[in-house]
């Protein structure tokens, strides 16, 4: 993908993120570093679920976001049961 990422995180993603355990918020951090700097990285596993984007931070962790060009809205993250939200 061509071009600077740009990572938005809705006030949703901040609430949802700061109830993770701490070493989640490491495995978030470490993931939200390869989707700004390379979305094709194996380990996010990125696909589309209903209308919205999902990257993996675990086998129990995911993230929501959606995606505009190189502008990705973060929705939320916690673990895999947030996929009934969506």
């Amino acid at each position: 993908m061509a071009g600077q990422i740009e990572l938005i995180l809705t006030e949703e993603f901040k609430k949802s993120y700061k109830k993770l355990p701490e070493d989640i918020k490491r495995k978030v951090k470490k993931q939200l570093n390869f989707l700004s700097s390379n979305p094709a990285h194996p380990s996010l596993r990125i696909h589309k679920l209903n209308g919205e984007w999902e990257f993996y931070v675990d086998i129990h962790y995911r993230c929501f976001f959606l995606r505009e060009g190189n502008m990705f809205k973060l929705l939320t993250v916690g673990i895999h049961k947030i996929v009934d939200r969506y």
